[in-house]
């Protein structure tokens, strides 16, 4: 068992409702897709027969599951969680046409805590012991969960897992070497290319599993073997001689340690996503652990890499990520598979095959048939509609100037010499956080340091609480001495809830039985900004606003509540464009036409038009 500062159970969870925010569903198949009964035979009622994609924190996410009919349910888990590899990740992107990289925001920025992969190692036990208690019950008796890590948290979740799984259903840990890494000789110690996965069954012996055989690099002499029904082994088959009889093999089984290169940074696979795995990877461990027609689940699901095999596979599948540009990401390269998808599959039913893998691949022999054709993405806790406190803090700290400093159970950094608190967005600054301040200085007897509070605004109670506080703390080495920093109003920090949103100006018409769609531009204030901090003091230039557009989705029949993506312009090449006009089919009366142009860095705006 491990201990760690903090720890704690987790004898609740809230499960809060799911908010349907699109859904993909080109080929009308949401209510009946590919017929199998057995498949959805369980699955739970309110759910279409669909890809479920949550964009939420998935601690809410796993417990609206656990709320809603999942326990037990899910065959394999795949989880690529935060490292606490020290990095901090940024993406970096570039506009469409161009092979110039701009810094897109920064996962210390927009994000929640996890993207920028740099924790307190106690908080970081307990984010991921929570997690996996959650994700257990989750889990089939049948099934298996795959953790990806690296060295710098591989010994605790390995102890973690124990702890939570318990020893005996520990299976192996896989070691991922990537052989294509890049190598720099000024380190002072072997490069890091190899990644850990852990391995983990509900029930040891009950899990399903397939083996798969890899070519060798040379061939080479295997004996043959026989069962011996007298002494009940195996033994090497011998000649009339009595020799032992060899073979030659030209392939052998899979191990623990798995040769899968990167993924290519000029291919097509890539996204930019910083943390995306490879295809290959995930064909490995959903072919071994998952048959046609099983869910898969991933709740870090980053650049949608489980979730787009689990559909090639023909899986059902559940992914979620707190990060909103993980979810874009992932609904970009389904709808993508999913189109090619349609235009393959030549019948809905399956007789619930699927071949062996070749020797030297991780394909199968034959294509599956998908078992969904749709997907739906949902919001879980309202995420979008309120700023949430980690990325509040990351956000202001920056903003400031604060130094950031994550080993402190209540303090959030330092500015100069003094302590910041920064209090959550959702309510004004009130007489309650002061006294729950002065319960923490009571505790630090010692600590003679000055304390900044930074907020969104503040009571007028309690700013007459700090007035009165400071009355008995005069001069410039009183201790203890309180200042409030109010974004709203401060003449020095007020611009941090400044924010010009993206604008585009777009015709839709009707002509009888179609609808003519034609953006005719479109600005990001937010790319032309960080444009000019590259550009230093020269005047960025864009000349077709489609550079700063990443694609295109229109509903042509919004009901005023989910948006449903009728035809989505997503170019295969960055250094393609889209096409910014459309003539699409219309629904015969009256319609509402939605179209959703979403920009390089993320950032959605709609056009909503009757025609």
């Amino acid at each position: 068992m491990l201990s760690w500062v903090g720890k704690r159970p987790l004898t609740h969870v809230i499960g809060f409702p799911a908010q349907v925010v699109e859904k993909f569903d080109q080929a009308n198949e949401l209510a009946a897709v590919i017929e199998n009964p057995k498949i959805w035979e369980h699955w739970p009622k309110q759910y279409p027969h669909a890809g479920l994609l949550f964009h939420g924190d998935n601690k809410e996410v796993l417990a609206h599951l656990l709320a809603n009919g999942f326990r037990g349910k899910v065959d394999l888990i795949y989880i690529d969680p935060p490292f606490d590899s020290g990095a901090d990740y940024v993406r970096k992107v570039s506009l469409r046409g161009s092979k110039k990289e701009i810094e897109g925001e920064g996962y210390t920025l927009g994000e929640q805590l996890q993207y920028t992969d740099i924790w307190a190692n106690d908080n970081y036990l307990q984010f991921m012991y929570e997690r996996l208690l959650l994700l257990k019950e989750l889990l089939a008796s049948h099934g298996t969960l795959y953790l990806h890590c690296d060295e710098s948290k591989a010994h605790h979740l390995r102890v973690l897992l124990d702890e939570v799984f318990g020893t005996d259903n520990f299976l192996n840990s896989i070691c991922w070497y990537f052989s294509n890494k890049p190598q720099f000789k000024q380190v002072s110690y072997f490069p890091r290319d190899v990644q850990t996965i852990h391995v983990y069954a509900k029930n040891a012996g009950s899990q399903f599993f397939r083996h798969q055989y890899i070519k060798n690099v040379r061939a080479r002499k295997q004996n043959v073997v026989t069962w011996d029904k007298e002494l009940g082994k195996r033994i090497s088959k011998r000649d009339d001689a009595g020799n032992v009889i060899y073979r030659e093999s030209t392939e052998r089984l899979l191990g623990s340690m798995w040769d899968i290169p990167m993924v290519n940074p000029n291919g097509s696979e890539r996204t930019d996503y910083p943390t995306q795995k490879p295809e290959a990877l995930l064909e490995k461990i959903i072919f071994a652990s998952s048959k046609p027609g099983d869910l898969v689940l991933d709740c870090f699901v980053g650049s949608g890499t489980t979730a787009f095999v689990a559909q090639k596979f023909g899986l059902r599948w559940i992914g979620c990520d707190i990060n909103k540009g993980a979810i874009q990401t992932t609904v970009k390269k389904l709808q993508s598979l999913i189109v090619e998808q349609q235009k393959t599959v030549t019948t809905l039913s399956r007789d619930g095959k699927q071949g062996e893998l070749v020797a030297g691949t991780t394909a199968p022999k034959e294509a599956e048939s998908p078992v969904q054709l749709s997907f739906v993405t949902y919001r879980v806790n309202d995420y979008d509609l309120a700023i949430q406190h980690n990325e509040a803090v990351n956000l202001a700290c920056e903003h400031i100037g604060v130094e950031r400093i994550r080993t402190d159970s209540y303090f959030d950094g330092k500015l100069g010499e003094s302590w910041v608190k920064i209090t959550p967005f959702g309510h004004p600054l009130s007489p309650t956080d002061l006294e729950e301040l002065r319960r923490e200085l009571d505790a630090r007897r010692d600590d003679v340091k000055s304390i900044t509070i930074v907020c969104l605004t503040q009571e007028l109670s309690a700013a007459a609480w700090v007035e009165d506080w400071n009355k008995h703390r005069k001069g410039r080495d009183a201790v203890n001495r309180i200042r409030v920093i109010e974004l709203r109003t401060d003449p020095k920090y007020g611009k941090f809830i400044e924010h010009r949103p993206a604008r585009a100006k777009v015709a839709i018409k009707r002509n009888k039985e179609k609808i003519h769609i034609e953006i005719r531009d479109f600005i990001s204030p937010t790319i032309v900004e960080r444009l000019q901090q590259h550009a230093g003091v020269l005047k960025p230039k864009i000349e077709d606003w489609r550079a700063m557009v990443d694609c295109v989705m229109v509903d042509t029949a919004f009901n005023g509540e989910v948006f449903n993506v009728a035809f989505t312009d997503i170019p295969e090449r960055k250094l393609d464009l889209v096409a910014g006009s459309y003539d699409l089919d219309a629904q015969a009366g009256a319609t509402t036409v939605v179209v959703k142009i979403i920009d390089m860095l993320g950032e959605e705006v709609l056009v909503t038009q009757k025609v």
